[in-house]
This record gives C-alpha cells, sequence and structure tokens, in this order.
C-alpha cells in the first residue's frame, strides 16, 4: 500500500468572480501545502461558480475561464505552490468544426483540470448531464468522454465531476477497469433534506463497485436559491467513511489515506474503453510521481457529524440568505415584523445570517392589529437587537378609502399593498435588501397578497410549509445562548422568538378577528397533502389512495393550480426540499388541465 495526503477544499466561489475565484484557489492551496497535502481538490466548477447558466453560452465568458484557468496555473508556480497537484472545476469548451442544431452554442464543457509546475497537465468534463430537478444542463453543454488517470506518489488517481458519480456507466463506470486506487469526484451538488445520507451510500457503493477509495469534494455556499452545504466525504475502497466535513462552513478537509499502488506496467497514453452506457470513454493516463512516498506519520482523521433534520435545514437558510446579500451587495436588510411566525422567523434567520445589527423591522399597525402583535414584535426586536421602527398604516389606508369604494377582499389587499409600499420605500431610500415573509403553504394555496406581503427581493422560508416554520421556531429557541456549538448561530442570550408569538393562533390581521383558518384548512392536514401535491407530483386518486379527505383533495388542487400566476412573480428563496417553487417545479400558467373531480 501506498501513503497519500489529501486535502480537499470546500469552499465558497461565487458565480462570475473568476479574480476572486481563482484567489480562493491560491489561498487553500497555500493551506493544504501547509498541511503537508500531496493533492488538493477543489469542487465543480470552481472558477467560474456554479451554476452559470446560459453564461456558459456566451463566448467571451468561456474565454475568460479558460484564461483564468491557464493565469492561475502560472501563478500556483510563481507563488512556491507549483509542485502540489491541484484539482479544480472550470467553464471550457470543445472545438467543433460543424455547429449542428440541437447543440449548445458553442459547446461549452464543464470541466476538470489537473494543475502542476505552472501548466495545465490535463483536462477533462462532466459525461452524465444531469436534466431532472433544478438541473437543465442538456441545454447549455456538450458531455465529456475522458477519465484522467494522474499517478502521484505511486498512486493512479481518477478524476469524476458531480453527476458522473450518480449514474451508472461512463467515466466512473471504468474507473475499475482502469485500475486507480482513487476516485477523486469534484461537485456543485445542491442541499435538500436528507441528502447528506444519500450522499454517503451513493459514495459508498460507488467506491465498492469500482474495488477503490472515493474522495468526494462539494462546494459551500448560496446562489440565487440553490444552497450548497459541502459535507465532502472520504470512503475507504469497502464503502467504510474515513472522513467527514462540516456542513455549512469552508473547509479544509485533509486526511492521510492508505492506497493501492499503481501497476509499473501501465504506461502513460490513451486507452479507449468501452463504458456501460454504451459509450466510448478514453482513459488518458499521466505520471506526475512514479514512486511511492517513504512512510511517514498520519494525523488523526476528522470525522464531523452531521446535523439533524431542523438543524440542517435551518443552516441552509441562514447560508442561502447570508450570502444572497452578501454576493448582490447588500449591506443590511429590512423586513416588515408583525409579530406573527413568519415574520419572527424571518428576523431571526436575517440575524443569523448577517448580525442583528443589520436587520431593520418595521413595525406597520392597521386599525386591525391587535395590542398582543406589536408588543410581541416589540419584544423579538428587543431580544434580538433590531432596528425597530413603527409606521402606522390606518391614515394610509383611510386616505385610500376616501378615493376607492372597495371592500372584502379587496380592502384586506389595499392593506396588505400599503404595507409593502412602506417597507418598499425604505429600502429605496435606505438602500436594505427587502425579505419577504411567505411560506410555502401560503405560496401554494395563493393565500398572499400579490404586490403586498409578496413583494420584495428574497424570500427566506419560501420553501418551508407552516408547520416546519414552527418546528425551526422551536428548534432555534432551544439552540440560544451558546448556539448549540453551530457556526451558523448567532449567540444570543435567551430565546430569539417570544413564546407568545409562537403559540398564538396565525392572523394576517386584515379584517376583524381574522384567521388563517377562516380560509384554509388546519395546517396539521394541509401540509401533509400539499407535499404530496406539490413535491411527490400525486394526482387526485393517488392523494385520495394515500389517506388524505377526498373533500379537502379537491378544494386544495383547486386553490394550488389557480394560483400559478402568483408564485412566478415571488422573489427568490433558498430550496431545501426535494422540489420547490422555482426551478425544481414549472407547470403552466395558462393551462385548462384539472384533476378530475369525483363522479
Amino acid at each position: 500500500m501506498a501513503q497519500l495526503r489529501i486535502a480537499l477544499a470546500q469552499v465558497n466561489p461565487t458565480v462570475g468572480d473568476l479574480d476572486g475565484n481563482a484567489d480562493l484557489i491560491v489561498e487553500w492551496t497555500r493551506r493544504a501545502a501547509a498541511a503537508g497535502a500531496h493533492l488538493v481538490a477543489f469542487p465543480e466548477m470552481m472558477l467560474t461558480g456554479y451554476p452559470v447558466e446560459d453564461l456558459a453560452l456566451r463566448t467571451s465568458f468561456v474565454q475568460a475561464s479558460q484564461r483564468a484557468l491557464a493565469d492561475v496555473a502560472r501563478r500556483l508556480a510563481a507563488e512556491g505552490l507549483g509542485d502540489l497537484p491541484v484539482v479544480t472545476g472550470y467553464l471550457d469548451r470543445r472545438t467543433v468544426s460543424l455547429v449542428r442544431a440541437g447543440q449548445p452554442a458553442g459547446s461549452p464543457l464543464d470541466a476538470a483540470a489537473w494543475l502542476h509546475g505552472g501548466e495545465v497537465l490535463v483536462r477533462s468534463a462532466k459525461h452524465h448531464l444531469p436534466n431532472y430537478g433544478v438541473f437543465d444542463e442538456y441545454r447549455i453543454f456538450v458531455r465529456g468522454d475522458r477519465l484522467p488517470v494522474v499517478r502521484v506518489h505511486g498512486v493512479d488517481v481518477a478524476t469524476a465531476v458531480c453527476e458522473d458519480l450518480w449514474q451508472d456507466g461512463g467515466p466512473v463506470g471504468v474507473t475499475g477497469e482502469a485500475g486507480a486506487g482513487l476516485l477523486l469526484a469534484i461537485n456543485a451538488s445542491p442541499y435538500e433534506s436528507d441528502k447528506d445520507d444519500v450522499r454517503l451510500e451513493l459514495c459508498a457503493q460507488r467506491a465498492r463497485e469500482a474495488g477503490c477509495a472515493v474522495a468526494y469534494v462539494n462546494m459551500v455556499g448560496g446562489q440565487d436559491e440553490l444552497v450548497f452545504d459541502g459535507d465532502s466525504i472520504i470512503v475507504g475502497a469497502d464503502g467504510t467513511l474515513l472522513a467527514r466535513a462540516p456542513q455549512f462552513t469552508e473547509h479544509l478537509l485533509v486526511a492521510d489515506l492508505a492506497l493501492p499502488g499503481a501497476s509499473a506496467r501501465v504506461p502513460e497514453g490513451l486507452t479507449p474503453i468501452d463504458a456501460l452506457d454504451g459509450t466510448t470513454i478514453t482513459v488518458d493516463r499521466r505520471v506526475l510521481s512514479a514512486d511511492p512516498l517513504p512512510a511517514y506519520p498520519v494525523e488523526p482523521q476528522e470525522c464531523a457529524e452531521p446535523l439533524d433534520d431542523l438543524a440542517e435545514i435551518y443552516g441552509a437558510l441562514v447560508l442561502g440568505t447570508r450570502d444572497y446579500v452578501r454576493k448582490n451587495g447588500f449591506r443590511s436588510v429590512i423586513l416588515g415584523l408583525s409579530g406573527g411566525i413568519d415574520s419572527a422567523l424571518v428576523a431571526t434567520i436575517a440575524s443569523d445570517a448577517i448580525g442583528p445589527d443589520r436587520v431593520h423591522a418595521v413595525l406597520l399597525p392597521s386599525r386591525y392589529s391587535s395590542d398582543h402583535s406589536v408588543s410581541d414584535a416589540e419584544e423579538l426586536a428587543k431580544r434580538q437587537g433590531l432596528h425597530a421602527r413603527t409606521v402606522p398604516i390606518a391614515g394610509m389606508v383611510e386616505a385610500f378609502e376616501a378615493e376607492l369604494d372597495l371592500h372584502g377582499l379587496a380592502a384586506e389587499n389595499l392593506q396588505a399593498r400599503i404595507r409593502a409600499n412602506v417597507w418598499m420605500g425604505l429600502s429605496n431610500e435606505e438602500g436594505h435588501l427587502v425579505l419577504t415573509g411567505g411560506n410555502k403553504s401560503e405560496l401554494a394555496t395563493g393565500y398572499s397578497t400579490l404586490y403586498g406581503d409578496s413583494a420584495g427581493g428574497f424570500a427566506p422560508i419560501k420553501d418551508l410549509v407552516k408547520t416546519t416554520v414552527w418546528d425551526l421556531a422551536r428548534w432555534r429557541n432551544a439552540a440560544a445562548g451558546a448556539g448549540a456549538g453551530l457556526p451558523f448561530l448567532h449567540p444570543f442570550a435567551t430565546a430569539p422568538i417570544p413564546e407568545a408569538i409562537i403559540v398564538k393562533e396565525p392572523s394576517a390581521e386584515l379584517s376583524p378577528g381574522q384567521k388563517d383558518s377562516d380560509s384554509l384548512p388546519p395546517y396539521s392536514e394541509l401540509d401533509p397533502l400539499l407535499v404530496d401535491y406539490v413535491e411527490h407530483d400525486m394526482g387526485r386518486d393517488a392523494l385520495i389512495a394515500a389517506g388524505h379527505d377526498a373533500a379537502l383533495v379537491e378544494r386544495v388542487i383547486r386553490l394550488v393550480d389557480l394560483a400559478e400566476y402568483k408564485r412566478r412573480q415571488y422573489p427568490p428563496g433558498p430550496k431545501v426540499t426535494p422540489k420547490n417553487f422555482g426551478r425544481d417545479r414549472r407547470v403552466p400558467i395558462t393551462t385548462r388541465w384539472r384533476e378530475p373531480a369525483a363522479d
């Protein structure tokens, strides 16, 4: 067996910031060198950030990525780091003589490269292009057909890109036949609940299939509605977990591995191998250092404990909100604080994400606001140290009513839109990002006012059903004080959300004595039905067969189907479920299809 110390750089690039991302590569390579690593790997599309979407179709952007790759290779050598092999993702293109209809313009590649000695040693690209959920990579990439196998200190290291690990065949499928001692997978795998367990089992399965260890480095950070949680892992050839990085934070995972030595009889060069998916993969063999290292003392392996389910979700919301604010150049946020559970949780997420001193809350009492709603909002602002101001809207509503004869729902929506005008006006005046407080249950059923409570720039709890909002509020309060040892929590001295907010019956407070239950079924019944209809795509009959009440099914389906036009105009928010309202779920606004009603 040969020894190899590998470093997985779980870092947070920014889409389009090629210079800043190159700085990260140099900085974290220096850290890896200081840790005595023999190989350092960065995530998929590290140089450009991910996902780049249609920027991949822009020739100027692809060329900038190609130049940045060559530049960072030279820079690593110039700064004394050229002897340490670096594997990184970037955007490349395939040179083609004939451009055909149906092919992405410019034939872009989701590529990986080995950098060494100031040069780009070898290049490859993702073979399997995902075209499901949030991914539409057939639209912007062409697939690669190579498996680099680079010998480092006597160990043959194969390289694959993200989806290649998830699908049978392709580069990963020929790794075992190529005789690799380590499969290195670079990834930009977005977070969704319970995905960490799936990833670990996937890596273990691929390790057993290929008969070699698997090192999986994942991106961390927020990009629009996607959140990357890190959770980089290394498993042995038998699937045993050897090392694991923490979630939702940048981290250098360093591990000493004992790996099978490479066969000296296998020469450098290109070898085509037929893969299980019917394609031919060319194994591209290179030798950096043929001889194994002398035996050296190994360091203790790091194995971070995965977070529990609610901590995971909360960590994703905080990171997604923080990076949306930071990467889009905002210094502060503003939100309407009503004394209800939704705005309370949004304010708390914002405080954890960017610090309470950068969170501005506006209390907007109307003629229907209860005294306890105002006092509860004031108490939350006091506990968290938010900037809070009160702007009564009763006079504004009366001014509109003097000019417009509105009744019922139209009158209720007028109040919601006036509230939105206040916080949008303060946003324009003072430069805050407006955070919107709607949850998934409201969005699904259309229980929100277009251009009212739906107005804003970012929606932190957009992908949470109402019952999960309550669960997270209770979890966050329980984690107060010491911060539960989690780096994404602000160390509040006491529970940040007053208990009165958590236990009160929810209300929009737009009419006398109004309660959510006047318009919606109990959330304990509604939310499981919404999950099955929206996230699991179950039709009417399947929903009833699953145990949901038939009359409730028909009512909720109608509410969800009619509200699509509202959701299309809703701000982005962090995706935490298998199917969010956004990139994941694309149904037409204009459609006459309705789930068949009961006979």
